[in-house]
């Protein structure tokens, strides 16, 4: 009897994201480097605020700035969208970086689900609530974008040092978690049967923080302060004059 043949299947091309997760070109560093040195020589002070941060990862990989008041998809190349984070942190050593926290919103079960809130309420309904709320913003976006990412950069206090790393961006299932009331009258989320904790709520606000594990695979850079630029000598330079500015009133 002849052998029974496997049949032939036509090739199933998956949905490949912009870039490996992490693995940024080689042009990255010296871009964002040059970037960073010329809002400082710009500015004079080490002022780094979140969309400015957007709209130069955009321009570090290439991509489309696109700010959206979800948060999630500010930035996008392709079938895929990032969501851009920044926070400071006044580690000497930025390679000794273990954790951020990321503020992600503002998510509150009040507005979603009715009724009120206090320290007396079942900790965990309210954070499987503050989660699902979150869950259904990542699930309208992933309707969009295959692929769906946060890049997050964490500055020192002057921008002598920044840090880069991007992680996907998921729905969290309420099964894996604790929640509890901590003694501010804040709601925490731990990774069930852990002391790893994973989420801070706020009731006062609705704040919603995700505390992130920074990965080995981090980008680490060290910036150089450059001179502060002459103002004078640049409004010279572009032909500055009273005629520019036109007073009109009311």
């Amino acid at each position: 009897m002849a052998k029974r043949k496997s049949p032939r299947l036509r090739t199933v091309n998956k949905s490949v994201s912009a870039y490996p997760l992490n693995q940024f070109n080689s042009e990255f560093p010296y871009i964002l480097g040059q970037e960073i040195v010329y809002l400082l020589a710009s500015k004079g002070r080490a002022d780094l605020q979140g969309n400015e941060w957007e709209q130069i990862f955009a321009l570090c990989i290439g991509a489309e700035w696109k700010p959206s008041n979800v948060g999630l998809d500010d930035v996008v190349m392709g079938n895929t969208a990032w969501g851009a984070k920044t926070v400071k942190s006044g580690i000497k050593d930025f390679t000794n970086l273990k954790q951020v926290r990321l503020i992600s919103g503002r998510n509150s079960p009040v507005y979603s689900y009715g009724g009120t809130i206090d320290t007396t309420a079942d900790p965990n309904l309210i954070g499987e609530q503050v989660l699902e709320i979150w869950n259904e913003r990542v699930s309208a976006i992933r309707e969009k974008f295959k692929h769906l990412r946060t890049v997050v950069l964490v500055k020192s206090n002057d921008l002598s040092q920044v840090a880069v790393f991007e992680f996907d961006t998921i729905r969290y299932d309420t099964e894996l978690f604790d929640f509890v009331w901590n003694p501010r009258g804040n709601l925490e989320g731990f990774v069930k049967g852990t002391k790893d904790k994973q989420f801070v709520w706020q009731p006062h606000g609705s704040q919603f923080t995700i505390i992130e594990k920074v990965p080995e695979q981090t980008l680490i850079l060290k910036i150089k302060r450059p001179e502060v630029l002459d103002k004078e000598k640049i409004l010279n330079a572009i032909g500055f004059d009273k005629s520019w500015v036109t007073i009109k009133h009311k």
